[in-house]
């Protein structure tokens, strides 16, 4: 299935029925007086978020979704039956923003989670509604009020414990499927991954979601490579994973460039918790890059892990550390 994460719609809720003018017309009742009822509400627009759901790719080729609107009201008081809302199944963690895509009304963080998106229009008043002692033969009556109608943007952000990031071919879909049950495509060449991929590891009896987004390259905000648009999906995650292939040849550049896009996108992001991967130490002798790594240490005063998803060294290590972070 295609993987979208961002939709534009248009949403229309239902009208609601006009009001009835009608009078009593039995038999030997001289002065029956008004009868009619009122019309029934319109059907309103509602989003619920649905866990099975991890795309919007059902809103690529439908943009247009309309409520039921009500039925009029008719003789005997009736009041005319209210239109049915319309439920509109999103995934967790979808966002609702106005037509200018910049202004949040709305974001679905729970399984089953509603919200009323477009109200339907009430149902007018039929003439009864009008009588009083001074007039006892209205013909008045109102017309339904219209349903809202405007525009509405979709944007998804995966509901994710950790986000795995780092530069095109450091690794990041192949560990997310070493620990989890997810087949991302995997290859030997740059930008494999151009859709987020997520998964679940199970340590300890505790399930953690993994997210894999695209890689990041310099220059990613103004939209060089893949762009930096797929970090929205780990702005909710509490922990970051940057992996980093060992063999190259200046990994400290290679670890600024992606903090330098971080801070370019969202700063909040820097603040994160982080676990520093060294991947591929299979293709390198680790005394020979020992320069290297003190040098990376002593610039960055931070810790990291020297891994091989290869030969699964310090592998299981890693998951403890995932694990520990997510307690």
């Amino acid at each position: 299935m295609k993987f979208l994460d961002q939709a534009k719609i248009y949403i229309k809720a239902g009208n609601g029925g006009s009001g009835s003018a009608s009078f009593r017309r039995e038999k030997y009742i001289e002065f029956g007086g008004p009868d009619g009822g009122d019309g029934g509400d319109g059907g309103s627009i509602v989003l619920e978020a649905e866990r099975n759901l991890n795309t919007l790719i059902d809103f690529r080729y439908r943009q247009h979704f309309k409520a039921e609107s009500g039925k009029p009201g008719s003789k005997k008081n009736k009041t005319g039956g209210s239109g049915k809302n319309l439920t509109l199944k999103v995934p967790i963690g979808t966002q609702i923003y106005e037509e200018d895509n910049n202004t949040l009304i709305y974001d679905l963080t729970k399984n089953n989670e509603k919200f009323v998106v477009a109200t339907g229009g009430k149902g007018g008043l039929g003439n009864t509604r009008f009588k009083s002692s001074t007039n006892r033969s209205p013909r008045k009556k109102t017309a339904g009020k219209m349903g809202e109608e405007f525009w509405i943007w979709l944007q998804l952000k995966v509901i994710a414990d950790v986000g795995i990031i780092g530069l095109p071919n450091a690794g990041k879909s192949s560990f997310l499927s070493k620990c989890t049950r997810a087949r991302p495509k995997i290859a030997n060449y740059p930008f494999t991954t151009i859709n987020p991929n997520l998964g679940v590891l199970n340590y300890n009896y505790k399930e953690i979601v993994l997210a894999d987004i695209p890689g990041l390259i310099e220059g990613s905000h103004k939209g060089i490579g893949l762009g930096d648009k797929f970090l929205r999906h780990i702005e909710r995650c509490k922990t970051l994973i940057h992996l980093i292939d060992i063999s190259d040849k200046d990994i400290l550049n290679n670890y600024l460039k992606i903090r330098n896009e971080l801070s370019k996108y969202d700063k909040k992001i820097l603040r994160k918790k982080e676990i520093i991967i060294l991947n591929k130490s299979d293709l390198v002798d680790l005394n020979s890059v020992s320069e290297k790594l003190k040098e990376f240490k002593k610039r960055t005063k931070k810790s990291y892990e020297i891994i091989s998803l290869i030969s699964n060294y310090n592998f299981e290590k890693v998951k403890r550390m995932i694990y520990k972070k997510c307690i």
